[in-house]
């Protein structure tokens, strides 16, 4: 649980779906070390159980719940649905993200995350507290839009130099969580070696191609690492598949 301010923030796998019995022991397993647990939205372009749902399911286990919206699938009636929704549930904070390209369908272009901001900002129920509301960002300079909103979510990384360098060269007065990912097999740590946005060490990818565990221990190492640099105020674990893993081990070590 969070050590002089540093918070852990599990990412849990929606379910696509209607069963709920994975995510909750996902939520069961990794409660131990979270501190929130945050709940994607249609990632990778595929429909899920609708994140301020799983949201409310962690809260009613007895955690805070972070539902990630996107502005991908919505325009602003529906986007006021899911707020109004979230209120009734009470869930009040949010990540807003631009999400991927869908698998199937068109891309909505009606909202951006910077609406989505302002519009959450905007809107307060009787009885209800207001909503905080988080942004995304790659390893670059941060917009002032983004830079004022709650709390900030930093792209994934694998190497904490970069991380650091980063954090150096921006001013940020909010909350900022590192990204970090467990490489969970070698056919993963290949895949996302391709993508041009993140820089995965030959090392690291080698040590996955000989031992897939690797990829948990490199994770549970750079987030001891990243509490210790003291340069951010946590981190946003993606644990994947190896949930089991990462709970175990970081549960002794944090």
């Amino acid at each position: 649980m969070a050590v002089d301010g540093f918070e852990l923030v599990c990412e849990v796998e929606p379910p696509t779906r209607p069963d709920l019995k994975k995510v909750r022991h996902q939520i069961g397993v990794m409660s131990p070390i979270a501190d929130a647990f945050l709940i994607p939205d249609n990632h990778i372009g595929r429909a899920t159980v609708s994140s301020v749902a799983v949201a409310n399911e962690v809260q009613a286990m007895g955690s805070r719940g972070i539902a990630c919206l996107n502005s991908r699938d919505r325009n602003l009636l529906g986007f006021r649905r899911d707020l109004l929704t979230a209120a009734a549930y009470g869930v009040e904070q949010f990540l807003f993200v631009h999400g991927d390209d869908p698998a199937e369908g068109a891309r909505t272009s009606q909202l951006t995350v910077r609406t989505m901001i302002e519009q959450a900002r905007g809107t307060s129920y009787p009885g209800c507290n207001p909503f905080q509301v988080g942004a995304a960002t790659r390893l670059r300079p941060v917009p002032r839009w983004k830079a004022e909103a709650d709390f900030l979510y930093v792209q994934v990384s694998y190497d904490l130099d970069e991380l650091l360098r980063w954090r150096d060269s921006v001013v940020l007065d909010i909350p900022v969580y590192a990204g970090v990912m467990v490489l969970a097999s070698a056919k993963m740590a290949h895949n996302l070696a391709a993508l041009p946005q993140l820089s995965i060490p030959d090392a690291l990818i080698e040590a996955v191609d000989r031992d897939r565990d690797a990829g948990v221990d490199h994770a549970c190492e750079l987030i001891l690492k990243i509490r210790d640099s003291g340069a951010f105020n946590g981190v946003h674990l993606i644990p994947v598949s190896r949930y089991r893993q990462v709970a175990a081990r970081l549960e002794r070590e944090l």
